[in-house]
Protein backbone atom coordinates (compact mmCIF):
# COMPACT_ATOMS: atom_id res chain seq x y z
CA UNK A 1 0.00 0.00 0.00
CA UNK A 2 2.69 2.19 0.90
CA UNK A 3 4.83 1.57 -2.44
CA UNK A 4 1.37 2.02 -4.58
CA UNK A 5 2.24 6.27 -3.93
CA UNK A 6 6.72 6.37 -3.92
CA UNK A 7 7.87 8.02 -6.86
CA UNK A 8 10.67 6.91 -8.96
CA UNK A 9 13.63 8.40 -7.26
CA UNK A 10 12.14 7.08 -3.57
CA UNK A 11 11.64 3.33 -5.16
CA UNK A 12 15.33 3.60 -6.46
CA UNK A 13 16.47 4.50 -2.52
CA UNK A 14 14.12 2.13 -1.34
CA UNK A 15 15.20 -0.89 -3.10
CA UNK A 16 19.27 0.07 -2.27
CA UNK A 17 18.55 -0.22 1.26
CA UNK A 18 18.80 -3.34 1.74
CA UNK A 19 18.48 -6.96 0.21
CA UNK A 20 14.87 -7.32 1.69
CA UNK A 21 14.02 -4.33 0.30
CA UNK A 22 15.52 -4.82 -3.06
CA UNK A 23 13.40 -8.23 -3.51
CA UNK A 24 10.05 -6.37 -1.97
CA UNK A 25 10.33 -3.31 -4.62
CA UNK A 26 11.77 -5.83 -7.44
CA UNK A 27 8.30 -7.65 -7.20
CA UNK A 28 5.90 -4.89 -6.00
CA UNK A 29 7.01 -1.63 -6.16
CA UNK A 30 7.78 -1.36 -9.91
CA UNK A 31 4.68 -3.49 -11.02
CA UNK A 32 2.81 -0.49 -9.05
CA UNK A 33 4.27 2.44 -10.97
CA UNK A 34 4.07 1.07 -13.96
CA UNK A 35 0.27 0.98 -13.72
CA UNK A 36 0.09 4.32 -12.16
CA UNK A 37 2.48 5.59 -15.79
CA UNK A 38 1.49 3.56 -18.29
CA UNK A 39 3.20 3.97 -21.96
CA UNK A 40 1.17 3.62 -25.25
CA UNK A 41 3.78 1.33 -27.21
CA UNK A 42 2.36 -0.69 -30.20
CA UNK A 43 5.76 -1.59 -31.42
CA UNK A 44 7.07 -2.05 -28.03
CA UNK A 45 4.22 -4.40 -27.39
CA UNK A 46 5.45 -8.00 -27.60
CA UNK A 47 8.91 -6.87 -26.39
CA UNK A 48 7.64 -5.85 -22.78
CA UNK A 49 5.61 -8.57 -21.83
CA UNK A 50 8.84 -10.46 -22.21
CA UNK A 51 10.82 -8.02 -19.70
CA UNK A 52 10.42 -7.57 -15.92
CA UNK A 53 8.50 -4.38 -14.88
CA UNK A 54 12.21 -3.10 -13.78
CA UNK A 55 13.53 -3.32 -17.06
CA UNK A 56 10.19 -1.72 -18.55
CA UNK A 57 10.91 1.40 -16.11
CA UNK A 58 14.33 1.40 -16.64
CA UNK A 59 13.65 2.10 -20.41
CA UNK A 60 10.76 4.89 -19.89
CA UNK A 61 12.94 6.18 -17.97
CA UNK A 62 15.50 6.66 -20.41
CA UNK A 63 13.13 7.60 -23.28
CA UNK A 64 11.54 10.03 -20.95
CA UNK A 65 15.25 12.14 -20.65
CA UNK A 66 15.92 11.42 -24.01
CA UNK A 67 12.66 13.58 -24.98
CA UNK A 68 13.18 16.30 -22.49
CA UNK A 69 16.03 17.05 -23.94
CA UNK A 70 14.76 16.75 -27.62
CA UNK A 71 17.82 13.65 -28.37
CA UNK A 72 16.79 11.29 -30.70
CA UNK A 73 18.08 8.93 -33.55
CA UNK A 74 16.33 10.06 -37.18
CA UNK A 75 16.54 7.22 -39.79
CA UNK A 76 14.51 7.03 -43.33
CA UNK A 77 12.35 3.53 -43.17
CA UNK A 78 12.96 3.32 -47.24
CA UNK A 79 14.13 4.25 -50.77
CA UNK A 80 11.84 7.30 -52.15
CA UNK A 81 9.05 6.45 -54.03
CA UNK A 82 9.07 7.36 -57.77
CA UNK A 83 6.53 10.80 -57.94
CA UNK A 84 4.60 12.57 -55.18
CA UNK A 85 2.40 10.39 -53.51
CA UNK A 86 0.17 11.07 -50.02
CA UNK A 87 0.51 7.99 -47.66
CA UNK A 88 -0.79 6.94 -44.89
CA UNK A 89 0.04 4.93 -41.88
CA UNK A 90 -1.24 2.17 -39.72
CA UNK A 91 0.34 0.48 -36.95
CA UNK A 92 -0.70 -2.66 -34.93
CA UNK A 93 1.54 -4.33 -32.20
CA UNK A 94 2.87 -6.71 -34.68
CA UNK A 95 3.32 -4.44 -38.02
CA UNK A 96 3.32 -1.12 -39.22
CA UNK A 97 1.69 -0.51 -42.60
CA UNK A 98 2.57 2.34 -45.09
CA UNK A 99 0.20 2.56 -47.56
CA UNK A 100 2.06 4.53 -50.83
CA UNK A 101 -0.47 4.45 -54.09
CA UNK A 102 -1.75 1.60 -54.69
CA UNK A 103 1.45 -0.41 -52.58
CA UNK A 104 1.27 -1.20 -49.14
CA UNK A 105 4.47 -2.01 -47.21
CA UNK A 106 4.66 -3.84 -44.31
CA UNK A 107 7.16 -4.07 -41.75
CA UNK A 108 7.80 -6.80 -38.84
CA UNK A 109 7.77 -5.96 -35.74
CA UNK A 110 10.92 -8.20 -33.80
CA UNK A 111 11.95 -8.90 -30.36
CA UNK A 112 15.15 -6.92 -29.66
CA UNK A 113 18.42 -8.80 -29.88
CA UNK A 114 19.42 -7.65 -25.99
CA UNK A 115 16.55 -6.84 -23.22
CA UNK A 116 16.02 -3.58 -22.49
CA UNK A 117 16.41 -2.20 -26.14
CA UNK A 118 13.94 -1.10 -28.41
CA UNK A 119 12.05 -3.81 -30.95
CA UNK A 120 13.40 -4.10 -34.31
CA UNK A 121 11.69 -3.49 -37.42
CA UNK A 122 12.33 -5.30 -40.31
CA UNK A 123 11.05 -5.28 -44.25
CA UNK A 124 8.57 -8.02 -44.69
CA UNK A 125 7.51 -6.97 -48.28
CA UNK A 126 4.90 -5.52 -50.00
CA UNK A 127 1.42 -5.65 -51.43
CA UNK A 128 -0.23 -4.36 -54.57
CA UNK A 129 -3.77 -3.91 -55.02
CA UNK A 130 -6.09 -4.74 -58.43
CA UNK A 131 -9.64 -4.78 -60.03
CA UNK A 132 -8.47 -7.00 -62.34
CA UNK A 133 -6.67 -7.08 -66.13
CA UNK A 134 -7.50 -3.60 -67.94
CA UNK A 135 -9.13 -2.39 -64.90
CA UNK A 136 -7.76 1.39 -63.84
CA UNK A 137 -5.70 1.44 -60.68
CA UNK A 138 -6.88 3.27 -57.58
CA UNK A 139 -4.90 4.73 -54.61
CA UNK A 140 -5.11 3.41 -51.22
CA UNK A 141 -6.28 6.58 -49.44
CA UNK A 142 -6.68 5.46 -45.94
CA UNK A 143 -6.04 1.82 -43.65
CA UNK A 144 -6.86 1.07 -40.56
CA UNK A 145 -6.24 -2.37 -38.76
CA UNK A 146 -9.04 -4.56 -38.00
CA UNK A 147 -9.12 -6.91 -34.43
CA UNK A 148 -8.83 -10.52 -35.51
CA UNK A 149 -6.82 -13.84 -34.49
CA UNK A 150 -4.44 -13.67 -37.47
CA UNK A 151 -1.56 -11.75 -36.05
CA UNK A 152 -3.04 -8.63 -37.42
CA UNK A 153 -3.35 -9.47 -41.00
CA UNK A 154 -7.03 -8.76 -41.62
CA UNK A 155 -7.32 -4.76 -42.13
CA UNK A 156 -10.16 -1.70 -43.52
CA UNK A 157 -8.95 -0.34 -46.79
CA UNK A 158 -10.53 3.07 -48.44
CA UNK A 159 -9.76 3.37 -51.75
CA UNK A 160 -9.88 6.53 -54.23
CA UNK A 161 -12.65 5.10 -55.85
CA UNK A 162 -14.69 5.35 -52.71
CA UNK A 163 -14.67 1.53 -51.55
CA UNK A 164 -14.25 0.61 -48.24
CA UNK A 165 -12.60 -3.00 -48.09
CA UNK A 166 -11.92 -5.77 -45.44
CA UNK A 167 -8.94 -7.68 -46.90
CA UNK A 168 -6.52 -10.21 -45.80
CA UNK A 169 -2.94 -9.73 -46.05
CA UNK A 170 -0.97 -12.86 -46.18
CA UNK A 171 2.30 -13.28 -44.44
CA UNK A 172 5.31 -12.67 -46.75
CA UNK A 173 7.02 -16.63 -46.24
CA UNK A 174 9.67 -18.50 -48.12
CA UNK A 175 9.37 -17.50 -51.93
CA UNK A 176 7.37 -14.32 -51.37
CA UNK A 177 9.91 -12.70 -48.24
CA UNK A 178 10.47 -9.34 -49.51
CA UNK A 179 8.22 -9.28 -52.68
CA UNK A 180 5.13 -8.37 -53.43
CA UNK A 181 2.05 -9.84 -52.86
CA UNK A 182 -1.08 -8.91 -55.74
CA UNK A 183 -4.38 -8.77 -54.13
CA UNK A 184 -7.87 -9.10 -56.04
CA UNK A 185 -10.22 -6.33 -55.52
CA UNK A 186 -13.88 -6.71 -54.53
CA UNK A 187 -15.59 -3.69 -54.81
CA UNK A 188 -19.13 -5.79 -54.96
CA UNK A 189 -18.52 -6.96 -51.52
CA UNK A 190 -17.41 -3.73 -50.28
CA UNK A 191 -18.10 -2.82 -46.49
CA UNK A 192 -18.79 1.25 -47.66
CA UNK A 193 -18.87 2.72 -50.74
CA UNK A 194 -18.90 6.41 -50.98
CA UNK A 195 -18.97 8.56 -54.28
CA UNK A 196 -15.78 10.05 -53.33
CA UNK A 197 -12.84 9.05 -52.75
CA UNK A 198 -12.23 7.87 -48.67
CA UNK A 199 -10.10 9.87 -46.77
CA UNK A 200 -10.40 8.64 -43.22
CA UNK A 201 -10.98 5.17 -41.49
CA UNK A 202 -11.46 5.09 -37.53
CA UNK A 203 -11.55 1.80 -35.69
CA UNK A 204 -12.88 1.71 -31.96
CA UNK A 205 -13.71 -1.70 -30.34
CA UNK A 206 -15.03 -3.55 -33.27
CA UNK A 207 -16.93 -0.15 -35.00
CA UNK A 208 -15.65 1.31 -38.52
CA UNK A 209 -16.30 4.39 -39.35
CA UNK A 210 -15.67 5.93 -42.66
CA UNK A 211 -15.35 9.60 -44.27
CA UNK A 212 -15.72 10.65 -47.81
CA UNK A 213 -13.98 14.02 -49.38
CA UNK A 214 -17.79 15.46 -49.63
CA UNK A 215 -18.84 14.52 -46.11
CA UNK A 216 -20.56 11.00 -46.65
CA UNK A 217 -20.53 9.32 -43.69
CA UNK A 218 -20.62 5.30 -42.52
CA UNK A 219 -20.94 3.43 -39.67
CA UNK A 220 -20.50 -0.61 -39.47
CA UNK A 221 -20.21 -2.87 -36.26
CA UNK A 222 -18.32 -5.61 -37.57
CA UNK A 223 -18.82 -7.95 -34.94
CA UNK A 224 -22.40 -7.95 -36.22
CA UNK A 225 -21.96 -8.51 -39.78
CA UNK A 226 -25.71 -8.33 -40.57
CA UNK A 227 -26.22 -4.77 -38.41
CA UNK A 228 -27.16 -2.60 -40.87
CA UNK A 229 -25.03 0.37 -41.61
CA UNK A 230 -25.49 3.77 -40.53
CA UNK A 231 -25.02 6.65 -42.55
CA UNK A 232 -25.00 10.05 -42.45
CA UNK A 233 -24.13 13.39 -45.36
CA UNK A 234 -22.54 16.27 -43.80
CA UNK A 235 -22.49 17.46 -47.21
CA UNK A 236 -19.19 20.00 -46.89
CA UNK A 237 -15.95 19.29 -47.42
CA UNK A 238 -14.50 16.67 -45.34
CA UNK A 239 -10.55 15.94 -44.14
CA UNK A 240 -10.39 14.21 -41.00
CA UNK A 241 -12.76 11.60 -38.30
CA UNK A 242 -12.34 10.12 -34.80
CA UNK A 243 -14.41 7.29 -33.82
CA UNK A 244 -14.90 6.50 -29.68
CA UNK A 245 -17.03 4.03 -28.65
CA UNK A 246 -14.88 4.12 -25.07
CA UNK A 247 -16.57 7.06 -24.03
CA UNK A 248 -19.39 6.89 -21.37
CA UNK A 249 -21.28 8.30 -24.21
CA UNK A 250 -19.77 7.13 -27.68
CA UNK A 251 -19.45 9.85 -30.29
CA UNK A 252 -17.34 10.76 -33.76
CA UNK A 253 -15.75 13.65 -34.38
CA UNK A 254 -15.31 15.46 -38.11
CA UNK A 255 -13.03 17.70 -39.35
CA UNK A 256 -14.19 19.88 -42.13
CA UNK A 257 -13.71 23.15 -44.20
CA UNK A 258 -15.32 25.61 -42.71
CA UNK A 259 -18.18 27.85 -45.14
CA UNK A 260 -21.36 27.62 -44.07
CA UNK A 261 -20.53 25.99 -40.60
CA UNK A 262 -19.76 27.79 -37.58
CA UNK A 263 -16.92 25.38 -36.82
CA UNK A 264 -14.48 23.12 -38.74
CA UNK A 265 -14.74 20.43 -35.61
CA UNK A 266 -17.68 18.87 -35.42
CA UNK A 267 -18.87 15.96 -32.69
CA UNK A 268 -21.67 14.22 -33.16
CA UNK A 269 -23.14 11.32 -30.21
CA UNK A 270 -23.66 8.22 -30.98
CA UNK A 271 -26.83 6.31 -29.24
CA UNK A 272 -28.12 2.91 -29.54
CA UNK A 273 -30.08 3.78 -32.49
CA UNK A 274 -27.15 5.03 -34.36
CA UNK A 275 -25.33 8.27 -35.24
CA UNK A 276 -27.17 11.57 -34.15
CA UNK A 277 -27.62 13.73 -37.61
CA UNK A 278 -27.03 17.12 -35.92
CA UNK A 279 -23.72 17.95 -34.42
CA UNK A 280 -24.26 17.39 -30.62
CA UNK A 281 -20.96 20.03 -29.77
CA UNK A 282 -19.45 22.15 -31.94
CA UNK A 283 -15.58 22.11 -30.86
CA UNK A 284 -14.64 25.81 -31.58
CA UNK A 285 -11.37 28.25 -32.56
CA UNK A 286 -11.69 31.88 -30.17
CA UNK A 287 -10.35 33.07 -33.97
CA UNK A 288 -13.61 33.63 -35.87
CA UNK A 289 -12.66 33.06 -39.18
CA UNK A 290 -13.13 30.47 -41.94
CA UNK A 291 -11.17 27.60 -41.18
CA UNK A 292 -10.51 23.74 -41.53
CA UNK A 293 -9.21 20.64 -39.52
CA UNK A 294 -7.59 18.48 -41.52
CA UNK A 295 -6.11 15.69 -37.97
CA UNK A 296 -8.12 14.26 -34.81
CA UNK A 297 -6.34 12.50 -32.21
CA UNK A 298 -6.43 11.17 -28.77
CA UNK A 299 -4.19 11.17 -25.68
CA UNK A 300 -2.99 8.16 -24.29
CA UNK A 301 -3.80 6.36 -21.04
CA UNK A 302 -1.77 8.68 -18.23
CA UNK A 303 -1.23 11.93 -19.99
CA UNK A 304 -1.12 15.20 -18.26
CA UNK A 305 -4.64 15.61 -19.90
CA UNK A 306 -6.66 13.55 -18.63
CA UNK A 307 -9.56 10.88 -19.53
CA UNK A 308 -8.47 10.03 -23.25
CA UNK A 309 -11.97 8.87 -24.06
CA UNK A 310 -12.54 13.38 -23.27
CA UNK A 311 -10.27 14.86 -25.26
CA UNK A 312 -10.08 15.70 -28.37
CA UNK A 313 -6.82 17.32 -30.13
CA UNK A 314 -7.36 18.49 -33.45
CA UNK A 315 -4.44 19.78 -36.07
CA UNK A 316 -6.00 23.34 -38.13
CA UNK A 317 -5.50 24.96 -41.29
CA UNK A 318 -4.32 28.34 -39.10
CA UNK A 319 -1.25 26.16 -38.09
CA UNK A 320 -2.72 25.37 -34.76
CA UNK A 321 -3.48 22.52 -32.85
CA UNK A 322 -5.71 22.56 -30.40
CA UNK A 323 -7.00 20.37 -27.12
CA UNK A 324 -10.88 20.39 -26.61
CA UNK A 325 -11.74 18.74 -22.89
CA UNK A 326 -15.37 17.69 -23.51
CA UNK A 327 -16.00 17.95 -19.38
CA UNK A 328 -15.09 21.44 -19.62
CA UNK A 329 -18.52 22.81 -19.03
CA UNK A 330 -17.94 26.23 -17.81
CA UNK A 331 -16.04 26.72 -21.13
CA UNK A 332 -19.21 25.78 -23.51
CA UNK A 333 -21.75 28.17 -24.63
CA UNK A 334 -25.32 27.05 -26.50
CA UNK A 335 -27.09 29.25 -29.15
CA UNK A 336 -29.33 28.65 -32.19
CA UNK A 337 -26.26 26.87 -34.20
CA UNK A 338 -25.93 24.63 -31.43
CA UNK A 339 -23.90 24.20 -27.94
CA UNK A 340 -20.31 25.81 -28.66
CA UNK A 341 -16.50 24.59 -26.80
CA UNK A 342 -13.74 26.41 -26.33
CA UNK A 343 -10.69 24.77 -26.51
CA UNK A 344 -8.73 24.65 -22.98
CA UNK A 345 -5.18 24.28 -24.43
CA UNK A 346 -3.86 25.73 -28.38
CA UNK A 347 -0.42 24.96 -29.30
CA UNK A 348 1.19 26.68 -32.09
CA UNK A 349 4.67 27.17 -33.72
CA UNK A 350 5.11 30.83 -33.71
CA UNK A 351 7.81 30.66 -36.40
CA UNK A 352 5.76 28.48 -38.86
CA UNK A 353 2.46 29.55 -40.68
CA UNK A 354 1.97 26.45 -42.04
CA UNK A 355 -1.37 24.30 -41.89
CA UNK A 356 -1.08 20.92 -39.52
CA UNK A 357 -2.10 18.01 -41.60
CA UNK A 358 -1.87 15.36 -39.20
CA UNK A 359 -1.75 15.18 -35.17
CA UNK A 360 -0.89 12.42 -32.71
CA UNK A 361 -0.44 11.97 -28.91
CA UNK A 362 2.00 9.84 -26.75
CA UNK A 363 6.13 10.45 -26.33
CA UNK A 364 8.02 10.53 -22.81
CA UNK A 365 5.82 10.65 -19.80
CA UNK A 366 2.86 10.29 -22.17
CA UNK A 367 2.57 13.67 -22.61
CA UNK A 368 3.72 14.84 -26.12
CA UNK A 369 1.64 16.00 -29.13
CA UNK A 370 3.60 15.69 -32.77
CA UNK A 371 1.90 17.24 -35.41
CA UNK A 372 3.15 16.80 -39.22
CA UNK A 373 3.10 20.40 -40.67
CA UNK A 374 2.27 21.26 -44.76
CA UNK A 375 6.29 21.90 -45.67
CA UNK A 376 9.66 21.23 -45.48
CA UNK A 377 8.46 18.07 -43.40
CA UNK A 378 8.70 19.17 -40.65
CA UNK A 379 7.01 17.71 -37.68
CA UNK A 380 6.36 20.13 -34.40
CA UNK A 381 6.44 18.91 -30.92
CA UNK A 382 4.85 19.58 -27.75
CA UNK A 383 4.88 18.83 -24.05
CA UNK A 384 1.35 19.87 -22.83
CA UNK A 385 3.47 20.09 -19.31
CA UNK A 386 5.12 23.37 -21.08
CA UNK A 387 3.43 24.39 -24.11
CA UNK A 388 5.49 27.25 -25.03
CA UNK A 389 8.32 25.22 -25.13
CA UNK A 390 8.02 23.51 -28.55
CA UNK A 391 10.39 22.57 -30.83
CA UNK A 392 10.16 21.26 -34.26
CA UNK A 393 12.71 19.23 -36.75
CA UNK A 394 12.64 18.18 -40.16
CA UNK A 395 12.12 14.81 -42.13
CA UNK A 396 15.46 13.38 -42.90
CA UNK A 397 16.03 14.33 -46.73
CA UNK A 398 14.38 17.74 -45.57
CA UNK A 399 11.74 16.63 -48.79
CA UNK A 400 9.94 20.45 -49.59
CA UNK A 401 6.48 17.67 -49.12
CA UNK A 402 3.66 18.58 -46.34
CA UNK A 403 3.76 15.56 -43.26
CA UNK A 404 1.05 13.42 -44.66
CA UNK A 405 0.49 11.01 -41.33
CA UNK A 406 2.54 10.73 -38.02
CA UNK A 407 1.87 7.61 -35.31
CA UNK A 408 3.66 8.49 -31.80
CA UNK A 409 3.94 6.44 -29.09
CA UNK A 410 6.11 6.34 -25.89
CA UNK A 411 9.45 6.47 -27.64
CA UNK A 412 9.07 6.34 -31.71
CA UNK A 413 7.63 9.13 -34.15
CA UNK A 414 6.52 7.06 -37.65
CA UNK A 415 5.85 9.54 -40.19
CA UNK A 416 5.83 10.21 -44.03
CA UNK A 417 6.31 12.46 -46.53
CA UNK A 418 5.06 12.84 -50.19
CA UNK A 419 8.86 10.29 -51.29
CA UNK A 420 9.52 8.32 -48.01
CA UNK A 421 8.66 7.34 -44.66
CA UNK A 422 10.84 7.64 -41.65
CA UNK A 423 11.19 7.33 -37.53
CA UNK A 424 12.53 9.28 -34.96
CA UNK A 425 13.41 6.68 -31.94
CA UNK A 426 14.19 8.19 -28.47
CA UNK A 427 14.92 5.22 -26.91
CA UNK A 428 17.96 3.39 -25.32
CA UNK A 429 20.03 0.96 -27.56
CA UNK A 430 19.09 2.06 -31.32
CA UNK A 431 21.56 0.01 -33.31
CA UNK A 432 22.46 -0.51 -36.98
CA UNK A 433 19.93 -3.88 -36.81
CA UNK A 434 16.94 -1.83 -35.58
CA UNK A 435 15.72 -0.54 -38.65
CA UNK A 436 15.80 -1.58 -42.07
CA UNK A 437 19.37 -0.96 -43.96
CA UNK A 438 18.62 2.05 -46.38
CA UNK A 439 21.38 2.56 -48.88
CA UNK A 440 22.44 6.33 -49.77
CA UNK A 441 22.90 6.80 -53.79
CA UNK A 442 23.30 9.56 -55.55
CA UNK A 443 19.97 10.51 -56.92
CA UNK A 444 18.10 13.71 -56.54
CA UNK A 445 15.99 12.45 -53.79
CA UNK A 446 19.22 11.06 -51.18
CA UNK A 447 21.16 14.25 -52.04
CA UNK A 448 20.25 15.67 -48.76
CA UNK A 449 20.38 12.49 -46.97
CA UNK A 450 23.34 12.93 -44.67
CA UNK A 451 24.23 9.90 -42.59
CA UNK A 452 26.40 10.49 -39.06
CA UNK A 453 29.48 8.10 -38.87
CA UNK A 454 28.19 6.27 -36.40
CA UNK A 455 26.11 4.25 -39.30
CA UNK A 456 22.73 4.80 -37.16
CA UNK A 457 21.78 7.99 -37.38
CA UNK A 458 21.01 11.12 -39.92
CA UNK A 459 21.52 14.42 -39.76
CA UNK A 460 18.21 16.33 -39.23
CA UNK A 461 17.68 19.81 -38.91
CA UNK A 462 15.83 21.20 -35.17
CA UNK A 463 14.57 24.03 -33.97
CA UNK A 464 13.26 25.24 -31.17
CA UNK A 465 10.03 27.64 -30.50
CA UNK A 466 10.77 29.74 -27.89
CA UNK A 467 14.35 32.04 -28.18
CA UNK A 468 15.24 29.85 -24.73
CA UNK A 469 15.27 26.71 -26.21
CA UNK A 470 13.61 23.26 -24.40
Amino acid sequence: MIMENIDLHDLVSLSCTCKLMHAVVNEFGWSAYLRRHQRQSFTLHTARARWSSVAQVRYNTLADRSWSCAKFIARPLCRPWLGNLQPVLAASFSRLLVAAGVVVYSYAIRAPFTRGHGSRLVYEGSYSFTLGLRSPEHDVTSIAFVHDSAEDHTVSIGFEDGCVEQLYLPPHRGSNFRQRIIIKRSPTKALHFHEKEVVCLSYSRGSLLSLSSWGSISLSDLSLPSAPTATLQLGVRSWSSHLCTTASTPYAAFGITCTTHPTPLLLHYITPSGLLPTASLLLDSPRHRPSAVYGIAKPPPSSPLGSPDQIVVSGWYDGAVRVHDLRAGERAASSDEGTTLNPVLTLQDPWSPEPVYCVSCGGGSASFVAAGTARYSVVAFWDVRKPTKGWSVHAPGNDSSPVYSVVLESSRLFGVTQSRSFVYDFGPGVTEETYPLIPVTGSRLDRQLSPKDDGVNFSVLTYHHSRTGV
